[in-house]
């Protein structure tokens, strides 16, 4: 039996996702690597993904490099597997030395019942006596500011992580980039790939294929903020991090429930409305490696605590990079918290396909009328953008109406359940 050369390509990562971006590889030509060792990363639209080997072996040759895109199919590298001595291999050489293409291969510990891959799970290198010194290990940083690092020329060696286990953000290298020598350029060029580029292409869309038209409601919210001072101290939501938002998702799950159109969508191809059954709540998140979109499922089914726990779960996964591509598809409608930037309001873009998209403005101290008297209240601003083909403008307004009274007054709705 002779040695085979198997070749890894880019596996379906789920979720209609067609390519990906390279990011690194954790491996060089001549590097022995195990089975299910990480042997580098690539971006998809959605998130950074760890590869592991489906085979044992030694790299023969790198098919793509950091930066490419490569389409899903599409060969990564090879690897020499040793022959084993139990008896003939079908699949190996044919007899005139050459490899037999085969399938894509499926991610090894992705597939049903499989462990998940930790993103930053541990390279392990092992030593050859014949091969050349190995480059100094990669810093662990984020896509971000991989990419960040490599516009501006910097080491990410040499600058100090300040995330969860020392990893390096695009906030640390903005940070040393602001301390280091200037090297006398007057610009700095990033190409426009990963989440960037994709959110791009999202946005522009959406911009121009849904009639987008926005309502804004400005609405006492001082009920809220006390119930949820309340939430906080009661055991039900111990470690499930109350929000005003948590709030505000209850109340836009009320008012979907009022106005089915708001959680729907437009087959353009079938020339038909779908209506959603269920809400899968998208939750418009801020990362490092630009906007994600995390979306909690069949939200319509949580309790108030439930509810509360899965939005700062999900958020926090997005946030840290460690949400599978999978998680950040498939809402069927979104909310974006622009208030935690103390921003009033805008006119938030829809995500594509989608019917609507929540705005929650800044909760802050303003002067209101209560009783034919003026007082200090807190005070929000709503702004919901819909598709006017989806939704007529009295069903947004008796939708942003509905969630200004449930924000006013939140017991009622809450207690019914809806």
């Amino acid at each position: 039996m002779t040695d085979s050369v198997e070749e890894f390509r880019l596996p379906d990562l789920g979720e209609g996702l067609t390519d990906a971006e390279v990011l690194s590889w954790s491996v060089a030509v001549g590097d022995r690597v195990e089975l299910n060792q990480v042997i580098g990363e690539v971006e998809t639209a959605k998130a950074a993904v760890e590869l592991p080997s489906p085979f044992a072996g030694s790299v023969v040759e790198l098919l793509a490099s950091p930066g490419d895109t490569v389409p899903v199919g599409a060969p990564l590298l090879r690897i020499r597997v040793e022959a084993s001595t139990d008896g003939p291999d079908p699949d190996g050489p044919d007899s005139d030395g050459t490899v037999a293409e085969r399938p894509p291969q499926v991610l090894v510990g992705y597939g049903p019942g499989a462990p998940p891959v930790s993103r930053r799970g541990r390279r392990r290198d092992v030593a050859r006596p014949d091969a050349p010194a190995s480059p100094p290990a990669r810093a662990d940083a984020k896509p971000a500011a991989r990419r960040e690092a490599a516009a501006r020329g910097l080491d990410l060696a040499a600058i100090t992580g300040t995330g969860p286990g020392g990893v390096v953000t695009r906030g640390d290298v903005l940070a040393h980039a602001a301390v280091a020598p200037d090297a006398g350029a007057d610009e700095v060029r990033t190409p426009i790939r990963g989440v960037r580029k994709r959110t791009a292409d999202a946005v522009t869309r959406s911009a121009f294929t849904a009639p987008h038209a926005t309502v804004f409601l400005t609405c006492d919210a001082t009920a809220t903020v006390d119930l949820v001072g309340r939430l906080r101290e009661s055991p039900a939501f111990a470690g499930r991090h109350a929000t005003p938002l948590t709030i505000v998702a209850a109340a836009l799950l009320h008012a979907v429930d009022e106005q089915p159109a708001l959680n729907s969508s437009w087959d353009d191809d079938a020339q038909e409305i779908v209506t959603h059954t269920t809400v899968h709540l998208g939750i418009a998140t801020a990362t490092d490696d630009g906007l994600k979109v995390p979306v909690v499922r069949d939200a319509q089914e949580l309790s108030l605590p439930d509810l509360a726990g899965s939005i700062a779960a999900s958020a926090e996964r997005a946030r840290t990079g460690v949400a599978a591509p999978a998680e950040l598809v498939g809402s069927t409608i979104s909310i974006t918290n622009v208030g935690v930037f103390g921003v009033d309001a805008g006119t938030p873009i829809l995500n594509p396909g989608e019917a609507a998209i929540l705005a929650v403005g800044a909760i802050d101290d303003r002067p209101w009328v209560v009783d034919g008297e003026l007082t200090v209240r807190k005070v929000v601003t709503l702004s919901l953008s819909f598709d006017h083909r989806l939704v007529d403008g009295e069903q947004a307004g008796r939708a942003l109406a509905s969630l200004a009274s449930t924000l006013t007054d939140p017991v009622p709705v809450l207690l019914s359940g809806t």
